[in-house]
C-alpha cells in the first residue's frame, strides 16, 4: 500500500443520547445521510453487523470496510484498498470518539475530523 501511516484520535460532545449516536453509526440509512461524501454500496442491511463486509467511495477512491465489532456502545471496522488500517468508535451519553489509523494518501486526519462535525450537525437536525 501507498501513502504514509497515520493515527487519528478525536472525541466530541453531543447533544444526545446514547441511543441516538448508536443509530446513527449502525444504521446504514443514517449513514448515508450524514456521510454524503462518501459513498456506500448498495444493498446494505439496515444495520450494520459483524462479519459484514462493504465498500464505500471518497471520489475514485474506494475503501473496503470489514465489521469486526458492532455493539451498543462501539463499532470497529477493518479497513483496506484506498486505507490499510481500522476505524474504531465508542460513545455513550453526550459523547463520540474515534480512532483512525492506517496507511493511506488520503488525508485521515482532516476526513475524520469532516465526518465528526458532519455526524454532531446531524444528529443536532435530528434532535429538532
Amino acid at each position: 500500500m501507498l501513502g504514509t501511516f497515520q493515527q487519528s484520535h478525536l472525541r466530541i460532545e453531543l447533544e444526545a443520547p446514547h441511543n441516538v449516536i448508536r443509530d446513527s453509526l449502525l444504521h446504514s440509512q443514517k449513514l448515508r445521510q450524514w456521510l454524503p461524501t462518501q459513498r456506500l454500496c448498495a444493498g446494505l442491511p439496515e444495520q450494520l453487523h459483524p462479519g459484514l463486509t462493504f465498500t464505500s467511495w471518497i471520489g475514485p477512491v474506494s475503501i473496503q470496510h470489514q465489521v469486526e465489532v458492532a455493539e451498543s456502545n462501539g463499532l470497529r471496522l477493518l479497513l483496506s484498498q484506498g486505507i490499510d488500517g481500522y476505524h474504531e468508535w465508542c460513545w455513550g451519553e453526550g459523547w463520540v470518539q474515534s480512532r483512525l489509523e492506517g496507511v493511506s494518501l488520503l488525508p485521515l486526519n482532516l476526513a475524520q475530523t469532516l465526518n465528526l462535525l458532519r455526524l454532531r450537525e446531524f444528529i443536532a437536525a435530528e434532535q429538532g
